[in-house]
């Protein structure tokens, strides 16, 4: 009998091989020693099965040594492991090794999630060939006609409830755990978004869409303050959130996007908290970009905004309305596209070569809400879009979006026009617009997903 480990590619497997490899030994003569060594050879693979399984109920066989995630579920019982399950957790625990930078503080977050200090050259963005050895920019000029006199004094992130913060020279960055890979379907497809992350017409598909946007010219930034809700989400691999897009490119393989705002996203983040977030592809989802800082790409240069961090407080409905304001230009002198979160604080930027068609320009702005609806249980998702009720109910009811503006070629912020409005199964998610002297251009948005008239 021999056993051997046998890999193909990423799978390993154990080959059991009663056949032998070379031409017998016993005597061909001796009819009755042939058959006493068959009876042998048959004793004792029984015996080496039966003992296997006894040793394997009363020990593990395939033990790992403790995870860095305490609360992972598979730490219960590690006994007997499958060695390609064995062989996936190792590559985890590598892609955490180099995602998870060395801290020179740690914080605690009252939501559960580990915020790490590490030092600004040593982020994940730093990693990228052509940034290696660089150290984070100074920050740009703002676009002529930014309004920065409604500066936040109050807590926007959970983290920051315990009165900690990260040192200068470094940066906030929520730690990647185990369990949030886990819950992805791969590596690969972790902190990535699927196709088909933009709307550009009303074909049907499982993302969803209410959304004003801006097209046929040319755009170098935009702006827009939205208010935060937590919208219910009913199923791990869906997700609501609320952004501005970037965008440039065709709808095909070289789509470029750049976006921001805020999501509920159970299987990127493992909870229903409304978080700050960050995304970026150069050709429509497939292989480049991802959210927040889990690649190399974004550089972030503030110490207090923790991207892929809980938003706190929250609008309430009919109560108090809680907004963000979110900015993204492109710097005239650099080229890169910077990103502002609140009034004034720059998070980071960008770098102009991650890009094809967005190195020049932007040829369309969008703003609003996008869901997945996933069918699991056969029909539409009940999963809530902004503050879960329709546009119609206005301030204090519906989520909105409001003073929407572009940046155009003479970096000057400039009130949108020619506002298009798009909700593709309006009677599950609706979008309304208006003007005003307050709020400039405007739209209320959102809807419950499955009711009477979204079946």
């Amino acid at each position: 009998m021999l056993i051997t480990l046998v890999s193909t590619g990423q799978h390993r497997y154990i080959q059991i091989q009663t056949k032998p490899t070379q031409e017998t030994t016993t005597p061909r003569h001796s009819t009755n020693m042939a058959s006493s060594t068959s009876h042998i050879t048959t004793t004792i693979i029984f015996i080496f099965v039966s003992l296997l399984f006894v040793v394997s109920s009363l020990s593990p066989v395939l033990s790992l040594p403790t995870l860095s995630d305490p609360g992972h579920p598979l730490l219960a019982n590690q006994t007997f492991r499958p060695l390609q399950e064995l062989h996936r957790l190792k590559r985890i625990r590598a892609y955490l090794k180099k995602i998870n930078k060395p801290a020179v503080k740690t914080i605690q977050s009252p939501d559960g999630d580990v915020i790490d200090c590490v030092t600004s050259n040593l982020q994940p963005a730093f990693d990228h060939p052509q940034l290696k050895g660089q150290e984070p920019l100074e920050p740009p000029d703002r676009p002529k006609g930014h309004d920065s006199i409604d500066a936040m004094t109050e807590s926007f992130q959970l983290w920051t409830d315990s009165g900690e913060s990260c040192p200068e020279g470094t940066i906030p960055i929520r730690r990647t755990t185990e369990k949030d890979i886990l819950r992805a379907s791969s590596i690969r497809k972790f902190g990535r978004k699927l196709r088909r992350g933009v709307r550009h017409d009303t074909m049907s598909s499982d993302h969803e869409h209410a959304v004003a946007f801006v097209n046929g010219d040319q755009y170098y930034g935009a702006k827009a303050s939205l208010n935060v809700w937590a919208p219910g989400v009913t199923d791990q691999y869906e997700f609501s959130l609320s952004q501005l897009w970037v965008i440039s490119g065709s709808f095909g393989n070289d789509l470029n996007t750049i976006e921001a705002g805020w999501q509920v996203s159970p299987d990127l983040y493992g909870d229903n908290n409304p978080r700050f977030f960050t995304y970026w592809t150069t050709d429509a989802y497939q292989t480049t970009g991802c959210y927040n800082l889990l690649c190399s790409g974004f550089v972030q240069t503030n110490n207090k905004i923790a991207i892929g961090a809980a938003i706190s407080p929250r609008s309430s409905y009919n109560g108090r309305q809680f907004d963000i304001a979110i900015m993204v230009w492109k710097d005239p002198k650099h080229g890169h596209w910077w990103l502002e979160f609140g009034s004034g604080l720059l998070v980071g930027y960008w770098p102009s070569f991650l890009f094809s068609h967005l190195r020049s320009h932007a040829s369309m702005i969008q703003f609003g809400g996008e869901i997945v609806n996933s069918r699991s249980m056969g029909f539409h998702t009940s999963t809530q879009m902004g503050s879960g009720h329709f546009a119609d109910e206005g301030f204090g009811k519906a989520s909105y979006f409001r003073n929407l503006q572009a940046v155009d070629w003479d970096n000057s912020l400039i009130p949108l026009s020619n506002l298009h409005l798009l909700a593709d199964h309006p009677n599950c998610y609706d979008i309304i617009a208006g003007k005003s002297n307050i709020w400039g251009s405007y739209f209320y948005y959102g809807g419950p997903g499955r009711n009477v008239k979204c079946p």
